[in-house]
């Protein structure tokens, strides 16, 4: 089954779309090739740096330690956790 396209309609400064022109023209695509694909490729960046970080085996383990030996609740948590959310609050 093939994909919907849409489209999305951009205003942009005249220096601008000749910049990106002039690079798409260097790697053979379109305008709307070039774009698509920064812009995935961006996106992709953007959402990976929310769910991926890299450590080095020490600070792996570090880590790893923390997660599966987290430090006992405190005060400052126990009344942080009693406390009623300010959107609950009438």
């Amino acid at each position: 089954m093939p994909e919907t396209k849409g489209s999305i309609n951009l205003r942009i400064e005249a220096q601008t779309r000749q910049l990106i022109d002039d690079a798409a023209a260097v790697l053979g695509k379109t305008r709307t090739e070039f774009m698509i694909d920064s812009a995935r490729r961006e996106a992709i960046d953007v959402l990976l740096d929310q769910r991926l970080f890299m450590l080095d085996a020490e600070r792996y383990d570090a880590f790893m330690h923390a997660l599966d030996h987290p430090p006992a609740p405190g005060p400052k948590l126990r009344t942080l956790l009693r406390r009623v959310p300010s959107w609950q609050k009438s």
